[in-house]
C-alpha cells in the first residue's frame, strides 16, 4: 500500500530528523527560507549518488536564489556520514530509519521492482516555499538529469 501523495500548496508536514552528525534538523526552523527535500532509496548506490552528487554541483546557484537543500533517507547516520564525505556533499542528509517522514510524503509504499511489487522509496523531490508550503512535488524522479531540470523549474 503507498501512502497518498502531497499537492502543491499543501502544508509540508513538520519532522525533526537526525542529520549525519546526529544533530536534530527541524523543518519548522527553516521557515523564512526557501527548502528542497529529496528523498532517495540509499546512501551510495549509483543512481543516488549521481543525484546527490548534481545537487552538490548546483548547490552555489540553489543556495544563492534562497534555496536549503537536505537530502532524506532510510540510511542510519553513520552511512549519510560516510556518503557526505566519500562525495564531498556539502549540505545535510537525513536519516529517516522507519520511514515515518517517507510516508508523510507519500514517498514509501508498493512500487514495481523488476516487474515485482515490493516496498520501497519512490524517488521524489519537494520543493517548499518561505511559508512551508509545498511549491512542488515532483515524485518518480530519475536520478540522472533531474537536478537540471529542477534548476529550470525554478529558474535558477
Amino acid at each position: 500500500m503507498t501512502s497518498p501523495r502531497l499537492e502543491p500548496g499543501s502544508l509540508a508536514p513538520a519532522f525533526t530528523l537526525a542529520d549525519q552528525d546526529d544533530r536534530p534538523v527541524a523543518l519548522k526552523d527553516l521557515r523564512g527560507g526557501k527548502v528542497i527535500l529529496f528523498f532517495y532509496p540509499a546512501a551510495m548506490t549509483p543512481g543516488c549518488t549521481t543525484q546527490a552528487c548534481d545537487f552538490r554541483d548546483s548547490l552555489a546557484p540553489l543556495q544563492a536564489a534562497g534555496y536549503t537543500v537536505l537530502g532524506i533517507s532510510r540510511d542510519d547516520t553513520a552511512k549519510l556520514r560516510e556518503f557526505r564525505e566519500r562525495d564531498g556533499l556539502d549540505y545535510e542528509l537525513l536519516s529517516d530509519p522507519d520511514h515515518r517522514v517517507h510516508t508523510r510524503y507519500g514517498v514509501w509504499g508498493d512500487k514495481l521492482n523488476y516487474g515485482k511489487v515490493v516496498q520501497g522509496v519512490t524517488r521524489s523531490t519537494f520543493v517548499l516555499d518561505e511559508k512551508g508550503r509545498i511549491s512542488h512535488a515532483l515524485y518518480n524522479v530519475k536520478a540522472t538529469g533531474h537536478v537540471a531540470r529542477l534548476r529550470r523549474l525554478l529558474e535558477v
